[in-house]
Order: structure tokens, then sequence, then C-alpha cells
């Protein structure tokens, strides 16, 4: 598996990253146990994880049962300093969570005891964001998300309070190092600036939603991750499942996420399936398996660090694991670059 490093952390993490959002709801304890232990064997040493997993649907009486099942894997296994373990502090407006409130220097301290407890470990490697409190660009309101009513003084006080609490952690130490998710550019910039200022912990991480689907990432928020050591991490590289092909023709299989999520959390448009045949042309033409051609891609792109994937069932995780050992050449690479360009931003 190969390695790469984590922004200026120190720390060096497998290409691909073992997503756990089903964790607790399509994935049931034992089978996320065994894939636990199959990412492991295959050379994955980084996992993800939220308080709010797992998803589809988000249920109260689910809220952080994904973390629980983490913890007790590492609890029977006794192999918890063999990963590096990121999870994430809910933003504003998830009501399931601390009733929507917003991430401040008041919520992170109790936020992470509780993720600890839930992990059954006594330090999170990876703290983030789960999305800013001033709202993002990232699931789909890209199309109409408005900056404009954004006050920058209230803006960047929150990120000193909130970097002042995560310094606090980092001394005592339950966290190790800080990273946002759903972020822009121009957040990332100020998240980074503040911490120079203050001396506190600098972003290590962006997770934003990237694959052939979406890349948004590619242009201004590229730039600053390769000038500031700032690593992607990606997630949705198969885009939710729709580069599979499983979705193609109007099939919806059992258990999939689009049975429980009709349109993707917005995926779900003429123009994606539209994109979808394209690049499964590419894959059949390479002799490749889509999945592994589209996982593979996100995972090696310049700036990223890991690429974050998730399987519902073993049979899954063993077909993803195979990306591992797939090369993309050129000729193909431009063929993508191709089909991006005939089907920009097809969500």
């Amino acid at each position: 598996m190969k390695m790469n490093p984590l922004g200026r952390t120190g720390l060096m993490v497998s290409e691909l990253c073992l997503g756990t959002m089903t964790y607790g709801n399509q994935t049931n304890e034992t089978v996320a146990h065994r894939q636990i232990a199959m990412a492991q064997d295959a050379g994955i040493n980084f996992m993800d994880t939220a308080e709010m997993y797992p998803v589809n649907p988000i249920l109260e009486k689910t809220i952080g049962l994904s973390e629980e099942i983490i913890g007790n894997w590492f609890a029977a296994s006794g192999r918890r300093n063999d990963w590096i373990v990121a999870t994430k502090h809910s933003g504003e407006g998830q009501m399931m969570v601390r009733n929507g409130a917003p991430i401040s220097s008041e919520t992170i301290p109790g936020c992470i005891e509780a993720s600890l407890k839930r992990l059954k470990t006594d330090v999170i490697d990876l703290y983030q964001f789960h999305w800013p409190n001033r709202g993002s660009y990232m699931f789909r309101k890209n199309w109409t998300f408005d900056p404009s009513g954004q006050d920058k003084a209230t803006t960047l006080q929150h990120m000193q309070d909130a970097l002042g609490a995560l310094k606090d952690q980092v001394t005592r130490g339950t966290i190790r190092n800080f990273g946002l998710s759903n972020e822009s550019a121009w957040g990332t910039a100020m998240w980074l600036k503040v911490a120079e200022d203050t001396a506190t912990p600098r972003v290590a991480s962006i997770q934003n939603e990237y694959s052939l689907m979406c890349r948004l990432a590619d242009t201004d928020l590229a730039e600053l991750m390769v000038n500031e050591d700032v690593s992607l991490l990606p997630f949705s590289p198969l885009a939710a499942g729709l580069l599979t092909g499983k979705y193609q023709n109007g099939a919806v299989p059992a258990g999939s996420r689009m049975s429980l999520n009709k349109d993707l959390g917005g995926r779900r448009t003429e123009r994606a399936f539209a994109a979808v045949d394209a690049y499964l042309a590419v894959a059949a033409d390479f002799g490749m398996d889509p999945v592994h051609m589209a996982l593979a891609w996100s995972a090696r792109r310049p700036f990223v660090a890991a690429s974050i994937f998730g399987a519902t069932t073993l049979e899954q995780l063993e077909r993803l694991l195979g990306a591992r050992d797939v090369t993309l050449p050129p000729e193909l690479l431009a063929r993508l670059d191709e089909v991006h360009k005939a089907h920009p931003m097809p969500y």
C-alpha cells in the first residue's frame, strides 16, 4: 500500500482510508469488525469516522454508534496503535447532535471527551470540524451558496477561539492534529493565518467531496493545498456509488445507498448518468474495473494524502481494495480529463 504524508504532521497514511459511516446501520458490528481487520491486512492504517455516524439515515438513537463499534474492535483486538484515527465534530444545524449547536470553544472539550469514550482510546490522531459554522459550498450547495452575508470579524474570532480550545486539547494529549472538512480555499487560508498568528494548531488536512464527477477542489483549493502542505482527504470518491455503474438504466439494488436515499443527496440527475456512461466506457476501453479506476484516480492526485472509501459488505471491500494494485497510464488519465470537460460537475 502506498503511503503519503499527512500535511506537516509527520504521520504517514495509506493512500486508501477506511470510511465507517455505514457502521451501525447498513453494516452491522460483526461485519464492521471483519472489515477493519481485512483493511489492516491489506496495508491500510488510516480510518475515518464522525460523532454523528452512521448516516443514511441519521437517527438520534444511532448517533455515535460508528465510533462505538470501532472502539469495541480496538478493545477486543488490542490494535489501536496500529491505526491513525480521524473523527469529526458536527457543525451547526445538525439537530440530532447538541440540538444543532455551532462549533465553539465551549462544545469542543465535551465533544472530544465523548468521542474518546466511544472510541475507547486516549487520543484522537486527527480531529476535524465536519463543516464550517458559516456554511459551505459542499453538499450540492455550490449552485446556490451566497457568502455575501458573512461577517469576517465574527468568523475570525470564532477561528481564534476554536483553535485556542484545540491547543488546550493538544496540550492535554487528547488530540494530536487538526483538520477541516467541507471547507473552502478562503476558509482554509484564514484558519492557517489565525493559527500562525496565535501559535495554535495548524490545519493538516481538508476532507471534501472529490471524485471524477465532483472536481471542485481542482482550482483555487488545489493551489492552496500544494503551497501550504495541507492534504486533501477525498470523500465519496465513487460519487456515492454512481461510478460503480450499479445505478445505470434505472437500477436500484436492494440495500444500496440509493434504496435509502433516493436522490443520493442531490447527485441523482440525468447529466450524472450520462457522465457515468462516459467514464464506464473509458474503463472498458482500458480493461479496468471502473471502481479501481475511480478510487485510484482520486487517491493519486498530487494534493491528496488518502482517499476515503466506504463498503457496506465484505465483498464490496474486497473489490475496492483492488485499487491499490492498478496503474493508471497517461493515456487513460488524458481520457478522463476529456470526459470531465464534456461532463463538468454533472450534479
